[in-house]
């Protein structure tokens, strides 16, 4: 059984303990590398879809530097965010989770959030596996996420009162609640991943 959302967030505030500097930042140094890029090409519309997608794989290698946080107990390096912009491996599967989400939703709104959240671990098992395929990544978060979905719902839900008080900072607040969340999301991947190993081999 996995921890609840207020032990996963108490996991990720121990991480960052003593790097809440390099952690905010790394995500400073993010959101400007992203407007400048999103700024310089957003007058021509196939480049801006371009820029967009090279956003959310800085965003993906950020999220996921907080797993190396986690294990290793080492200051975020401000280069990390760009660690998986040269893998071509992770713009596909990006792109083909995108793909997969917005078929779902064509269904309906709903059943394109629930796989959402079922592929929400894919970034950080790539991480963990350089030669895993796209598909295999995926539908191994598909599994992980068998039965955890409300899980993870509930720890980004616990964030609200938070992202309100940051609101009410102008937005200031997000260079700190976005390391916070991260570091959550990496140890509650690291819980599931446990609990899908334990499951495995039972």
């Amino acid at each position: 059984m996995i921890k609840c959302a207020k032990e996963m967030r108490a996991t990720a505030a121990a991480a960052l303990k003593g790097k809440w500097g390099s952690a905010v930042l790394t995500l400073f140094v993010l959101l400007i590398v992203s407007c400048v890029a999103s700024a310089i090409l957003a007058i021509i519309p196939f480049l801006n879809i371009i820029a967009s997608l090279a956003t959310m794989i800085l965003a993906v290698g950020f999220e996921v530097a907080f797993l190396t946080m986690l294990r290793t107990g080492e200051k975020m390096q401000v280069g990390c965010i760009f660690d998986f912009f040269k893998e071509t491996r992770l713009w596909a599967t990006i792109l083909l989770m995108l793909l997969y989400t917005f078929l779902w939703s064509l269904l309906l709104v709903v059943p394109g959030i629930i796989k959402g959240f079922s592929y929400a671990m894919t970034p950080f098992i790539l991480k963990d596996n350089p030669n895993m395929k796209n598909n295999e990544a995926i539908e191994l978060s598909m599994a992980m996420m068998d039965g955890h979905k409300w899980d993870l719902f509930c720890l980004e839900l616990s964030f609200i009162g938070w992202a309100f008080l940051c609101v009410l900072s102008l937005g200031i607040g997000y260079l700190w609640l976005i390391p916070y969340m991260y570091a959550s999301y990496a140890a509650f991947y690291e819980d599931v991943k446990n609990e899908y190993a334990s499951r495995s081999n039972a």
